[in-house]
């Protein structure tokens, strides 16, 4: 069975760090790009970041370049999310999601993501809840 798992969200203050995995099974991981996503409340999903398994690109978002981090261990095949300097505007549910096509989803990061472009990607998980207090 294919998997995407996110992990590692919870509550945390303002300027805060945490650290979200998203661990991949069932898929050739080194064939995919896998992106991060969020949604806040009331709002629609957002591409906060991708990378690419093969190369290492990565691309984020101008809303949290310098303060999130994407990185892959292709031996665990999961990739990380860390986040520092956290926001109260950083709160909102955190999925990840995988697609073959790398110039897909790194076009979608940085913009508001329909949700039929989100289901359209080969592989997505449940999202884990962020929540960042001021």
């Amino acid at each position: 069975d294919v998997q995407l798992q996110a992990s590692g969200g919870g509550l945390v203050q303002a300027g805060g760090s945490l650290r979200l995995s998203c661990a991949a099974s069932g898929f050739t991981f080194d064939d995919y790009a896998i992106g991060w996503f969020r949604q806040a409340p009331g709002k629609e999903r957002e591409g906060v970041s991708c990378i690419s398994s093969s190369d290492g690109s990565t691309y984020y978002a101008d809303s949290v370049k310098g303060r999130f981090t994407i990185s892959s261990d292709n031996a665990k095949n999961t990739v990380y999310l860390q986040m520092n300097s956290l926001k109260p505007e950083d709160t909102a549910v955190y999925y990840c999601a995988a697609d073959r096509d790398e110039g897909f989803i790194s076009s979608i990061v940085g913009f508001i993501v329909p949700k039929n472009y989100f289901y359209g990607m080969d592989y997505w998980g449940k999202g884990t809840q962020v929540t960042v207090s001021s």
